[in-house]
Parts: C-alpha cells; sequence; structure tokens
C-alpha cells in the first residue's frame, strides 16, 4: 500500500477527484456534504492498473481549516498537488506548497482539475512557474476533469509511476502511529486511525499511549477497510483499543512501541525560515499534533524549541512551525538532537549554534577548511587558533565574517554565475533564480555566503531571486498581445480589474501579470486584482471633490468599481497613507500622504 494527501485551494476539485478516482466518498460530515466543502480529513482508496493499492487522505482546502490539514499531511511520503484550471494558482495552494517543504514531501502528481472549464496547459505552466526551485518542480502533471472523465485513465498510470518510485520504510521495531481521528464502534470500543509511518503493528501488540504513558492492547486491527492481523508501514490503519474510553485519547497522541522513545519537549533543529516571522510563539505540527512552542533562534538556521508538551521525536524528523496569527507557514525544521545541553552562560547559545552547524571548533579547525569549505571565523576563534584581525590560513579568504577555502569559494561563485544563467534561458518568464535553488546548488552553508557572491559577481538580488542585472522577465508574443489589449481596456476604464475568467481567456497567469508590473504596464493590488499604472493618482482626483468622510460604497461608485476591487484597493490606500478609517468605518482622504509601502 502507498499513502497519498490530496493538497491544494479550497472549491478546487480535491474530493471530487479522490471520489471520481476511488467510486468512494471522502467527506464524511453532514455539514460537509451541506456545504460543499471539506472541514475534515477524509479517506477513501483504489487499486491502480499496476496492482498497486493507494489509500488517499484528502485534506480540506479552506485556510480556515489548515491545522486539519497538516495532520492529515504531516505522516504522508507524497502529494496529489490540485490546482483548478479555471481558477489557476491561489492562496492555499501555495500554503499548502510550502506546508509540504516544511514536511519534507519531495514526491507526487500536480493534478489540473476542471479542464472542461478553463485552459489546463496554461495551468500547467504556471503551477510549474510556482513549484520551480522547490523540492516538488519535477512534478509530473496530468490535466483532468471529473465530471467527463478526461485525464483520469492518464492519471491512474501517473499514480501507479509515482507507486513504483515511493521507497519502502526501512523495518524498524520503532513503531509510532500518529492518531488522526478517534471514534466509537458500538460493541466493539475506541477505535482510532492514522498513517503508520513507521515500524509494524500486530493484532495482540501492545503499545504505549504517549499522552498518557498508558500501556494499551491493539484487539482488532484494520487496513482499508478489512481486517488484517499485521499492518507494515507505511500504511492508512484503524485500531480498535481494548480497554480505554474515547475521552483519554485525541488526535495528535501517538501509539508507540513500549521502551523505544524518549519524550522531547525542548530540543534543537536547523530551521528554514519560509516567512519572515517575528513572532516566538509559534505551533508546532510534527505528524497529526500541533504544539504551542516557544522558538529561541540560536543562529543563522538553528534554533532551540520547547514546546508546551513533550512529543515522540527523532533526531532527523521533519517538522514545521505556523505562525496562527499570520495564518502562515513559517518554517520548516529538521530535528538535530531531542536531548540538547542547556544555554547556561554567556555566548552559549552561539557555540550551540557553530556546533549544531556541524563547524569544527577544536584544534585542527584551520586544516578542515579544505575539507568542508567554510567555516564561521568565530568556531575558530573560539579555540583560540585564529585571533581577532588575523590573516585567514594560507590557501583561504575571509568573505562575511566565514573564513573559506579560496578554490571551493571560486567554484561556489562560478555555480551561482551558470545557475543564474541556466535559469534566464529555460525561464525567460521567471529569470530570477530563487534563493533556496542558489544556496542548494552551491553548497554555500549561510545567505551571508551567497549574498557576498552575488555582490562580487554584479547579479541583482531582490524578491524574485538572483538575476543579472540587465534580465527582466520575457512575455512571448501572445502573452504581449494579451498585456497590451488588457492595458487597451484599463485606459478607458482604469478601475475595471479584470477576473479570473477574463485573464484565463486572454490566456495570462501569475507570472506574465507579474512581469507586466514588473515592467509598469499593470498595478498590482493584491492577487488577482490588477488595474491601470496611474490608479492611485487617477483615484485620489476622483475621490478628492467628496463630501469628507466618504463610506466605502461611496468611493466604490464614484471609481466606477466592483465591491471585489474596492476592498482590497481602499486598504491599500489606507496602508500608504493617502486615506485614514473612522471608527464608524468612513474614510477621509489625508493630504500629502505617504506613496510607498
Amino acid at each position: 500500500m502507498h499513502v497519498v494527501a490530496t493538497a491544494g485551494h479550497v472549491d478546487h476539485g480535491k474530493s471530487t477527484l479522490v471520489r471520481a478516482l476511488t467510486g468512494m466518498e471522502p467527506d464524511r460530515w453532514a455539514e460537509e456534504k451541506r456545504r460543499g466543502m471539506t472541514i475534515d480529513l477524509g479517506y477513501a482508496w483504489t487499486t491502480l492498473p499496476t496492482g498497486e493499492t493507494v489509500a488517499f487522505v484528502d485534506v480540506p482546502g479552506h485556510q480556515r481549516f489548515v491545522p486539519n490539514m497538516l495532520a492529515g499531511v504531516g505522516p504522508v511520503p507524497a502529494v496529489l498537488l490540485v490546482v483548478a484550471a479555471d481558477e489557476g494558482w491561489s492562496r492555499q495552494t501555495q500554503e499548502h506548497v510550502d506546508a509540504l517543504r516544511a514536511f519534507g514531501v519531495g514526491d507526487g502528481v500536480l493534478v489540473i482539475t476542471r479542464a472542461d472549464l478553463g485552459d489546463g496547459d496554461l495551468a500547467v505552466e504556471e503551477a510549474r512557474d510556482r513549484l520551480a526551485g522547490t523540492p516538488l518542480s519535477g512534478l509530473e502533471a496530468v490535466v483532468t476533469s471529473a465530471p467527463t472523465g478526461a485525464g483520469l485513465p492518464e492519471l491512474r498510470l501517473a499514480l501507479g509511476r509515482l507507486a513504483a518510485r515511493l521507497p519502502k520504510p526501512a523495518p524498524t521495531p520503532r513503531t509510532r502511529l500518529w492518531i488522526d481521528r478517534v471514534f466509537t464502534v458500538r460493541g466493539a470500543g475506541t477505535v482510532v486511525t492514522g498513517t503508520l509511518g513507521a515500524g509494524s503493528l500486530v493484532r495482540g501488540d501492545e503499545l504505549l499511549l504517549w499522552s498518557s504513558r498508558r500501556p494499551v492492547r491493539v484487539k482488532q486491527l484494520q487496513s482499508l477497510g478489512e481486517s488484517v492481523n499485521r499492518a507494515e508501514a507505511v500504511a492508512r490503519v484503524a485500531v480498535n483499543l481494548r480497554g480505554l474510553d474515547r475521552d483519554e485519547v485525541r488526535r495528535g497522541d501517538a501509539l508507540v512501541a513500549p521502551g523505544l522513545w524518549a519524550g522531547a519537549r525542548e530540543f534543537d533543529a536547523r530551521v528554514d525560515w519560509l516567512a519572515d516571522c517575528r513572532s516566538n510563539e509559534l505551533i508546532l505540527h510534527a505528524g497529526s499534533a500541533a504544539v504551542p512552542v516557544r522558538v529561541r533562534r540560536l543562529g543563522d538556521g538553528t534554533a532551540r524549541i520547547r514546546a508546551e508538551r513533550d512529543l515522540p521525536l527523532d533526531v532527523g524528523e521533519r517538522t514545521l512551525l505556523r505562525d496562527p496569527g499570520q495564518r502562515m507557514i513559517a518554517a520548516g525544521l529538521v530535528v538535530l538532537d531531542t536531548d540538547p545541553p542547556p544555554l547556561a552562560r554567556r555566548g552559549a547559545a552561539a557555540r550551540r549554534h557553530i556546533d549544531l552547524a556541524g563547524r569544527p571548533d577544536r584544534p585542527d579547525a584551520a586544516a578542515e577548511i579544505a575539507r568542508r569549505g567554510a567555516v564561521r571565523r568565530e568556531a575558530l576563534t573560539s579555540s583560540g587558533h585564529l585571533a581577532p584581525g588575523s590573516a585567514a590560513p594560507a590557501g583561504s579568504e575571509e568573505v562575511a565574517g566565514w573564513i573559506v577555502d579560496a578554490a571551493w569559494w571560486r567554484h561556489g561563485r562560478d555555480q551561482l554565475a551558470a545557475a543564474v544563467r541556466e535559469q534566464a534561458a529555460a525561464h525567460p518568464l521567471t529569470p530570477a533564480l530563487p534563493r533556496e535553488t542558489a544556496l542548494r546548488l552551491t553548497g554555500f552553508p549561510g545567505t551571508a555566503l551567497l549574498d557576498a557572491a552575488a555582490d562580487g559577481l554584479g547579479l541583482v538580488r531582490d524578491g524574485s531571486g538572483i538575476r543579472e542585472a540587465d534580465v527582466r522577465p520575457q512575455l512571448s508574443d501572445r502573452a504581449q498581445d494579451a498585456i497590451d489589449a488588457l492595458c487597451a481596456r484599463l485606459r478607458g476604464d482604469p478601475f475595471a480589474a479584470p477576473g479570473q475568467p477574463e485573464l484565463a481567456e486572454l490566456g495570462l497567469t501569475t507570472p506574465h501579470l507579474r512581469a507586466a508590473v514588473d515592467r509598469g504596464l499593470l498595478f498590482r493590488v493584491e492577487q488577482g486584482v490588477y488595474l491601470h499604472p496611474d490608479a492611485v493618482p487617477l483615484a485620489l482626483a476622483r475621490l478628492a471633490p467628496l463630501p469628507q468622510p466618504f463610506s466605502l460604497s461611496t468611493g466604490r461608485q464614484t471609481l466606477g468599481t466592483s465591491r471585489r476591487v474596492a476592498v482590497p484597493f481602499f486598504e491599500l490606500l489606507d496602508r500608504l497613507g493617502h486615506t485614514r478609517s473612522t471608527p464608524d468605518g468612513l474614510r477621509h482622504l489625508v493630504k500629502g500622504g505617504d506613496a510607498t509601502l
């Protein structure tokens, strides 16, 4: 058996696709059926033409239910990434991809749904641009329409190829089952379900319920609706537990092999920050668990995590941090030490960072430079073998606080230059090399070295990545004609932002629109809302004669636009300092408002 999770924006057809593939209904709750929207995790399975069985964990796509989504994706090794052809890449698509990156999910299938309502090939192009530089960039793509059945045979074949290449977990006695559902069966008692990611379960086994450390016994065991005596990872399982009340267990708990797991309430981790997160109070998602944690940053890319309760974690395990206030995936984690030393003395955090980063701190540290390529100066100074202000050892040089082997440094710079050129040649619409891709290709252990290399090569660093100074996104003739047509319409009606259907009809994806904004041809209000490039001064001129303050409805009518456009546009004017809201929800113009974000 192989277990695959769905991922994608709300109402992009994940459950419909699973239903079409399996003939089973993944939505379990009456509220889900009434609203036509997945709220909690759903499960279904099918047998592929190859004879392999694939079980699907169908996750909700709505932003309100992201914690439920993370509980389903956490223990799963592959994904069915769903994007609707008529809507394209959307907000939750990106958050789900961030979560998959953080959890280390790097394989699956990209599925374009609703091809009967939009251009599937354009949706594939946009998705590939969005996935460039991520572990999911090489996903096989299949264009489908569940109502017509188009593409479903091809999708089954693609799933067969996915199943053939997914590695089977190595056998281990360290069984662990993250629990994602708990319910009661009349006459049987408490049943828990989950994705068995490690080890095996056997009928009659004694396990520990992690939260209480209480011994429990496997009374009955099912997999894919059938009773079994044994289940091996990876598998979807339902476990009937003897002598356990329903209220003694919850989602996020775990069943583990007795005596083989130690609790980790405080641990050190490598951190890949995916967002500019300022808060130290975050939510750790591990398996199906969601636990409040406090994060102490030790250095560039390492942190100490202290959780509200202990968890059965292992060194090398991937988890993630989410900021519930900002509603975003903040970082991916790799657990490095589940029993870290105390940070009691001054400078202990910096020394711990050096230790965790794998940089040597011993008398022969300078000799390690050629083998490791780079080491922070403080890794040498802490052992007293390179005093501050002294010269770097022979054959090395100091760059941005690092002592680097000269030959290794030249090689890394050459790799960066070549990768930037290759990105621009292969992806003229998105020519900037993503920073995470650059770090992976060059092997630079820190962003300071990457930035120093880019600056030394005369490359431009901006929000889109790294590029040569004279390189800009290049539009095809077809896309340029579509942008020209859109700009001509906006010249006559500058606040009539095109909707998604019109953009799809014009063949314009997010990268096309981003390129037009970069050239000053369009003005971006938010994702999916694009106006005339002079929208702000034109709006201020139209709003100035109005009696002040004015309502959103009055402002919308004055600009001749829809509420879909007016709400984010006036919020933007607030942030720019051109308007200011009153306690009763009205707005008035502010003279001399700040013209920059």
